[in-house]
């Protein structure tokens, strides 16, 4: 693993925070890694909390970055399902660990996650 003596823009993990940055994105990934193929409507169930703008927002990053794909049936009613694409699930066995380490340090007294 190559490690960032100093934090510049040549560093892999400010590439990483930059594409995987917020909470919302880590979480379509996991979705998606756990159920495959979801329609809109199914990730927004899934997501509490997340506006319309938000979610469109995130899907669109993860699109350009190539992390899900995006299957548009030309339809009516529209359809479009989203997926992992192969890059997406290279992601999933960090998403493993960091599964792990919350299990290991997530305080027993909590039992929610924090709310902003």
């Amino acid at each position: 693993m190559e490690k960032c003596e100093e934090i510049n823009f040549d560093c892999p993990v400010i590439y990483t925070l930059s594409v995987l940055g917020g909470k919302w994105k880590w979480l379509i990934i996991y979705i998606l890694s756990a159920h495959g193929i979801l329609r809109y409507g199914e990730l927004k169930r899934k997501l509490p909390g997340i506006t319309h703008k938000m979610l469109s927002q995130q899907l669109k990053e993860l699109e350009t970055d190539q992390l899900i794909d995006r299957k548009e049936y030309h339809q009516i009613p529209p359809k479009v399902e989203y997926s992992l694409t192969q890059k997406g699930e290279t992601l999933v066995p960090i998403l493993d660990l960091m599964c792990d380490w919350g299990e290991l340090n997530w305080p027993k007294a909590n039992l929610s996650f924090p709310k902003e």
